[in-house]
């Protein structure tokens, strides 16, 4: 595979604009066969189609398959490139993929611009947009409105903690249910006002970003499905093939960190275990061991990257 010579701008569409495009193929330079298992829009399988690569495409957004179908269908027709409706963190169970191995595997873990801006999908915090949040409407059967009705104190300050990394997560869940014993939160403007009232009225587009995310990952139960996914997918890596993961959150990257971590180290048995007892052998290595992260230029030409950061692992030959 080698990489096209034109910019990030170049795979940015209607649906979606990619992020770390020339990071992803510089990560994935020697794949010749890639599943993308967040196809969105097919931004990055486009990208990756041009540099010479094979791509599988999946996503658990019959949406996100239909714009991206359509906009590679000159590399479908051609039988290098194929789309397939599932969740990745179920790649064993999707009969399309059966026995499948990749040279190079991609995980998007942001939400798509076409997601953000509509509005009746709700995850953006413009005015008036529902409270719904779900990938997609048959993956998930709990929309966020239901998720702020019926989680407790404890759940709600959780996932503002965890997912938000939010301080006051405990001031945040006590005003969303105080004011959700009067009035049922079902839009935007609902949440934000509890956030507003809990964190004070100069908490901005920033603050909402964080703290509807932190909701939004809770209702897709995005981190179980990572957690699930990671290891699922690097047993479907050929010897030598890559897996690049693209992060948004600190959690999400912690989690891929410490996964690609303890995949690279020779032993982990318990400390202080006399004998090691595990697999003894490195299963891979670490690849860009930091991670990447955009440069100026694209956070300027696409404010929604600026917490990106693509971590990679090498399997073993």
């Amino acid at each position: 595979m080698h990489a096209p010579r034109e910019t990030d701008e170049h795979w940015t569409s209607a649906y979606h604009a990619p992020v770390l495009v020339r990071e992803i193929l510089s990560l994935l330079a020697g794949a010749s066969s890639v599943l993308d298992g967040t196809l969105g829009g097919g931004g990055h399988a486009g990208a990756l189609l041009a540099a010479g690569a094979s791509v599988t495409g999946l996503d658990r957004d019959p949406d996100a398959l239909i714009a991206a179908r359509e906009r590679l269908r000159d590399y479908e027709g051609a039988g290098r490139f194929i789309a397939v409706h599932g969740n990745f963190a179920n790649v064993d169970e999707i009969g399309a993929l059966e026995g499948a191995r990749f040279d190079g595997i991609l995980l998007d873990l942001g939400v798509s611009s076409h997601q953000l801006d509509a509005l009746d999908r709700g995850f953006s915090f413009r005015e008036g947009a529902p409270l719904d949040m779900r990938m997609a409407g048959a993956d998930a059967s709990m929309t966020a409105a239901d998720l702020l009705a019926d989680a407790d104190e404890r759940e709600l300050g959780g996932i503002f903690r965890e997912y938000a990394d939010e301080p006051r997560a405990m001031r945040l869940a006590r005003e969303i249910v105080r004011r959700r014993a009067t009035r049922v939160l079902s839009t935007s403007d609902d949440l934000v006002g509890a956030i507003r009232g809990a964190l004070g009225p100069r908490t901005g587009p920033a603050d909402f970003a964080r703290l509807f995310q932190a909701v939004r990952i809770a209702v897709n139960d995005e981190m179980e499905a990572l957690r699930e996914g990671l290891p699922r997918l690097r047993d479907r890596l050929t010897s030598g093939g890559i897996m690049a993961v693209i992060t948004y959150h600190s959690g999400e990257d912690r989690l891929v960190k410490r996964a690609f971590r303890e995949w690279s180290a020779a032993c982990i048995c318990p400390p202080r275990h006399p004998v090691c007892t595990c697999r003894g052998a490195p299963l891979g290595e670490l690849v860009a061991p930091r991670g990447l992260t955009p440069d100026a230029q694209e956070i300027a030409r696409n404010p929604r990257a600026r917490s990106a950061r693509v971590r990679g692992w090498r399997r073993a030959a």
